[in-house]
């Protein structure tokens, strides 16, 4: 049966002044779909450069992605992007942001578009801000005109690259909730970056975590065989959140403890 995202020996150096860094080790991955996948791992250790080259923003040097099957390239509708950058149009409402995710979407008309701009409004809870210019609304509400506007594009996968990092904490924690509520109704597979352990477990089916620059995979944890389907914040305090936390801080400060003896090795 064919994996409906395949990663196979996915790789990725850069030329950096003459030197060769190398940022993604062969890495191999399957996906399925409506899996909402985490990847955490050391900053700076390639996790991002992983799921760019997913969403066709890099091109890996070596080594394939297959979306059911097909061999991807560059940037597609089948692929949506949302970025830790408030990505709105500051000179369109709440409303208009959104509607230009619909542009290219020829399987519905204007009155289909103009529906799926008002089910979206209420998916990410904007309802009553739609005629609100993006420049005049918070933080929050921008990110989730931003996951409302790629949402409308309709895309298979949806790649999310800290998307609440800079959010405040009450924010984040009601944006990480609506993530959920979002991947329940739509379905949609999911790939999220983020340093935050704990946001890392509350959002995810699956988690895998990253070693030091070369990325290469050092544990793939199923999360859903162990938490609920439905989540909340409570979750949070529950043992078995706790026992995951615990065991993802000890994979981490291994790998941290692992990567300074090789520095220190690599220096001597």
């Amino acid at each position: 049966m064919t994996a409906y995202l395949d990663l196979t020996g996915v790789a990725k150096t850069f030329r950096i002044e003459g030197r060769v860094v190398e940022a993604v080790t062969p890495v191999s991955l399957t996906i399925d779909r409506g899996q909402i996948v985490t990847f955490v791992g050391p900053s700076g250790c390639g996790k991002t450069t992983l799921m760019r080259m997913v969403g066709g923003l890099e091109t890996p040097t070596k080594g394939e992605i297959r979306l059911s099957g097909d061999l991807l390239g560059g940037p597609d509708r089948r692929r949506g992007m949302v970025f830790q950058s408030y990505a709105a149009f500051p000179w369109k409402t709440v409303r208009g942001n959104i509607e230009m995710g619909f542009r290219y979407r020829r399987d519905l008309d204007r009155a289909g578009k103009a529906e799926g701009a008002r089910r979206l409004i209420d998916l990410v809870g904007l309802k009553g801000f739609e005629d609100s210019y993006t420049n005049r609304i918070s933080g929050g509400m921008r990110q989730r005109v931003a996951i409302a506007r790629t949402l409308a594009a309709d895309p298979e996968v949806l790649l999310m690259d800290e998307p609440f990092g800079a959010l405040d904490a009450l924010t984040r924690e009601h944006l990480q909730t609506q993530l959920l509520s979002i991947n329940a109704l739509e379905r949609k597979t999911t790939i999220f970056v983020t340093h935050d352990v704990e946001e890392a477990i509350l959002v995810a089916h699956r988690l895998v975590v990253f070693s030091a620059r070369p990325a290469r995979v050092i544990d793939d944890i199923d999360v859903a065989a162990t938490l609920p389907e439905t989540r909340d914040q409570a979750l949070r305090d529950a043992p078995e959140f706790l026992d995951l936390r615990r065991k993802v801080q000890e994979i981490l400060r291994a790998e941290q403890r692992r990567a300074e003896r090789q520095e220190g090795e690599n220096a001597a």
